[in-house]
């Protein structure tokens, strides 16, 4: 550890063992078990990185992005060295949002399940009553936000007099939220010989000067892999007048096409007129603000989590503690006033070992905000330029083709592809096929080119689309059935019917298993019987294509 000027020591950058585990940890055989019925096969690089110094003592400051494994890494070693049933309230996670807080009580409740420890969530907007009742039934966790945390402290609910350990999980987000008072008045509240954790994107100003003030000569971690600058995420821009941004933005979807996105707005105006701008072009799209009613919102995020909604667009403060399964790209339709802000958009993709993509929309008068980010956070974003009229015709033919290759169901006889090969070599082959597909689109009723796009965008009417493949087909029943993630993709060569000969192929796996297939760009979803997923799991990690290793998971959310 090097020691700088002010008297604070520099990050180590951490680079793990190539292929650590959890066993390799230490950690007891009830923990383990605990990590294995979770689904958690290796620990991430930030877990690899701070189990072991949490678990000897130290206080630690740790730079982490969001959807990095982070409550695993405080949660692991509070778990298995720090808390002890039956003894009081000895751990206290501090979230910025109630979400966050209950995400880190549920899966530190199943960590600790098998030791008898016994979490409970505090937040705002939620009955005293019930969370007070929860501490006196004797919890050894507490997960919560700083504003009802300081209420049942203040109340005299949350007896804090045996804490072992505090933990500030994404710091810069509760200072930037106004949360700087609420949390000085908790941990002078708290017993000084504490350990204390804090979790942050960026480790500046504010940040800084509360680890220096309230934590005890910590270790400093920053994981190379999982920097701001993360190799998973590449990051664009694109330079517009900022004169209209909604018809820049559809242009941009029209040329990079992403699977599916959050979209990020500076207020709340904007996310509507956003969202109702991208639904006009034909998109499947709807936006959260603060402005929308609870039960609004409920409706969104369960929409969002069926995976039914392609691009959800969000101010800041309504996107927090939302977390969208393999989300592939994050769009700034506007760069935020704040940078660090940057850094916690962009971090919502790229996660867990896979690329993700982020792109913004840079006008005049952010340009100074975008040297900022070169120059602080040292993202160097590439250039690209706004799609042109013959990249617009380049589309346009694209989604013909597509249009054609949906169309192509029938299963084609011998006869049929040497009638084909024939043709192909024909003097006269384009003119032939040229007139072919002109009878082709000429029975299709309508504008060509709008239906061909409607069904890229994924709002054609289900009257005009083609028909599946059989092995697209939706199953009859869904009760007993596991949706997994399989990254091979159409990027890969790979339809529906070839990943399903691939992973009986190749990997494998019993066709019969094989109950539904449904590509995407850079992975695919794999329905198969809840009783056979993890023999199915198995085979398909075990299998690589084209010298790379295939991963295979439970989706999160249905494909």
């Amino acid at each position: 550890m090097t020691s700088i000027a002010d008297g604070s020591q520099e990050p180590v950058l951490h680079e793990p063992s190539p292929e650590p585990t959890f066993a390799s940890l230490g950690l007891g055989a009830d923990v383990l078990e605990a990590i294995d019925a979770m689904g958690w096969t290796a620990p991430t690089p930030v877990q690899a990185a701070c189990i072991e110094p949490a678990s000897r003592g130290v206080d630690l400051v740790v730079q982490s992005r969001t959807g990095t494994g982070k409550t695993g890494a405080f949660g692991i070693p509070i778990v298995d060295r720090i808390a002890s049933p039956g003894e009081g309230i000895q751990a206290l996670i501090l979230a910025p949002t109630r979400e966050l807080a209950l995400q880190s009580a549920r899966e530190i409740g199943k960590l600790g399940e098998k030791r008898g420890l016994r979490t409970a969530a505090v937040y705002g907007g939620a009955p005293m009553d019930r969370q007070i009742d929860e501490l006196r039934a004797g919890a050894e966790i507490v997960s919560g936000t700083p504003g009802r945390v300081l209420d049942h402290l203040r109340r005299g609910t949350l007896d804090a007099s045996k804490l072992r350990v505090l933990v500030l999980d994404e710091a810069d987000e509760m200072l930037s939220m106004g949360f700087a008072k609420e949390l000085n008045a908790i941990l002078e509240m708290l017993p000084e010989d504490r350990q204390t954790f804090l979790f942050s994107a960026t480790v500046d100003g504010p940040v800084e000067r509360m680890a220096q003030r309230h934590l005890k000569s910590p270790e400093r971690i920053a994981l190379s892999g999982d920097a701001v600058g993360a190799l998973g995420v590449s990051h664009f821009i694109y330079l517009v007048t900022g004169l209209a941004r909604e018809r820049d933005l559809v242009r941009v979807i029209e040329v990079e096409n992403p699977e599916n996105a959050i979209i990020f707005c500076n207020t709340k105006a904007a996310t509507e007129s956003v969202a109702k701008a991208l639904q006009q072009a034909g998109y499947d799209a709807d936006w959260l603000s603060g402005d929308l009613t609870q039960k609004e919102r409920e409706k969104v995020m369960e929409r969002t989590r069926r995976g039914e909604l392609r691009f959800l667009v969000a101010t800041d403060v309504a996107a927090r503690g939302i977390d969208v399964s393999h989300l592939t790209h994050v769009i700034n339709f506007e760069l935020p006033p704040q940078l660090e802000q940057y850094v916690h958009r962009t971090g919502r993709t790229g996660r867990a070992g896979r690329t993700g993509t982020a792109i913004s929309l840079v006008a005049p008068a952010e340009l100074g905000s975008l040297y900022y980010l070169r120059l602080q956070y040292k993202i160097f974003p590439v250039e690209r330029s706004l799609p042109t009229e013959g990249e617009a015709k380049t589309r346009a033919e694209m989604d013909r083709l597509a249009m054609l290759v949906a169309g192509a169901t029938a299963r084609a006889s011998a006869i049929d592809r040497a009638v084909a090969r024939r043709l192909l070599t024909h003097v006269d082959a384009e003119s032939i096929l040229a007139s072919m597909i002109a009878a082709y689109f000429g029975a299709t009723s309508g504008d060509v080119d709008e239906i061909a796009a409607a069904s890229r965008r994924g709002k054609k009417p289900a009257a005009e689309r083609p028909a599946e493949r059989e092995d697209d087909a939706e199953p009859a029943g869904d009760d007993d059935t596991v949706t997994l993630y399989v990254s091979l993709g159409k990027r890969d060569g790979m339809k529906a019917s070839e990943l399903g000969d691939w992973l009986v192929e190749q990997a494998g796996v019993d066709r019969g298993d094989l109950l539904k297939i449904r590509t995407r760009e850079k992975h695919s979803f794999v329905k198969v019987p809840a009783d056979r997923a993890e023999a199915v799991i198995e085979k398909i990690s075990q299998s690589s294509f084209e010298d790379r290793a295939v991963t295979a998971e439970p989706a999160k959310s249905s494909a």
